[in-house]
């Protein structure tokens, strides 16, 4: 069949629930091979194409992996959403005359919560907004107290207490999209069979900054799927880690070599060549979430002492900042390829060994 968007996917399920064999075949591929006549139907020539052989299967995860990934996904534009209810509390604030978010580093932290839900329950006294403050914030309670001394007005109130009810309500959607999320950790089985035991898993940090972070513990459940610590490599945290997984998978047979893997992610140079020379060099466009999460993963490691740090500052000298950060990225994915293909764990060799 011939399908654009998502129409393909109902079709793609029940015949693969039936026992089928599909391939999701990229349009891309049909453009390269030669030889079509203009009398022949979209739907006839893409069926002889596949019958001769000359059609490859696009990456598609198993069905618990399509679950999880379902979840991720759903969960990620909830945050967006939740985003420019907080740029419109600010704005409320900022309209009337209250500098609160120039005394706090995050508006929505504890400090800011507290100030905020007592000011839309009624309270005005900058002093008393104040006492609110926590005791890890760095700005002092005379400090916030001048910065709440504005001018109450009822229109950007009124915004105010409905954008946190609507921020308060994204927040628990969040909340329970991560109780679907760990249960359907638990339901995927693991999917190795190394005979070394499996590593020890670290405490979560309990001070940690990030409201964004899973609530669960994930960093064990990704031990006990894959047999490997993802969180462990440099720059790639829980979420990420969980994000990269649901969108690879565990099966790294799907790519014969990590360099088909690293072109899938879109973090492989393209190479323009004519006559032996290479004419231009660089990555196609893409929209792979995962090689996403590997640039955001080379981009924290970018002043770090570890390996990959040493690696990215090198590039950096030789190609800029810009391919350094490609590079880095292509290089964790890589560590991670090798990491879920053998069931090895990660080791760093720091920056000193690197670079030795």
């Amino acid at each position: 069949m011939e399908s654009t968007g998502v129409y393909w996917i109902p079709a793609f399920e029940l015949l693969e629930a039936r026992g089928l064999k599909v391939y999701l075949v990229n349009a891309h591929h049909l453009k390269r091979v030669p030889g079509r006549k203009s009398d022949v139907l979209d739907c006839q020539w893409i069926q002889k194409l596949h019958s001769l052989g000359l059609l490859t299967a696009s990456f598609w995860p198993d069905a618990e992996m399509c679950v999880l990934r379902a979840y991720l996904r759903h969960r990620a534009q909830l945050l967006q959403h939740r985003a420019p209810h907080i740029l419109h509390m600010q704005k409320a604030l900022q309209q009337m005359n209250l500098q609160l978010h120039h005394v706090l580093s995050d508006l929505t932290g504890a400090t800011g919560l507290a100030i905020l839900r007592a000011i839309v329950a009624g309270e005005r006294d900058p002093l008393q907004l104040a006492r609110l403050r926590n005791p890890a914030c760095e700005s002092s309670e005379e400090t916030i107290a001048k910065a709440l001394s504005g001018n109450w007005r009822e229109e950007h109130l009124f915004v105010l207490q409905q954008s946190l009810e609507l921020y308060d309500f994204y927040t628990a959607q969040v909340a329970a999209c991560d109780a679907e999320i760990e249960h359907q950790f638990s339901a995927v089985k693991p999917c190795w069979e190394a005979s070394e035991e499996l590593p020890d898993v670290p405490p979560v940090k309990p001070d940690s900054r990030s409201k964004n972070q899973p609530s669960g513990n994930v960093r064990a459940e990704i031990i006990r799927i894959t047999g490997g610590d993802l969180v462990a490599v440099h720059g790639i945290s829980a979420s990420l880690a969980q994000t990269i997984l649901s969108e690879i998978g565990t099966d790294m047979s799907r790519w014969p070599t990590e360099k088909h893997f690293a072109s899938w992610l879109g973090l492989a140079p393209h190479n323009d060549i004519s006559g032996g020379k290479v004419l231009r060099s660089r990555t196609l466009k893409t929209d792979n979430r995962a090689g996403q999460a590997f640039r955001q993963a080379a981009a924290s490691v970018t002043r770090s002492h570890c390996a990959f740090g040493a690696y990215y500052r090198r590039k950096r000298a030789q190609l800029g900042p810009q391919q350094a950060l490609v590079a880095t990225a292509h290089k964790i994915a890589r560590t991670v390829y090798h990491m879920l293909k053998y069931w090895v764990q990660y080791h760093d060799l720091g920056a000193q060994g690197y670079e030795a």
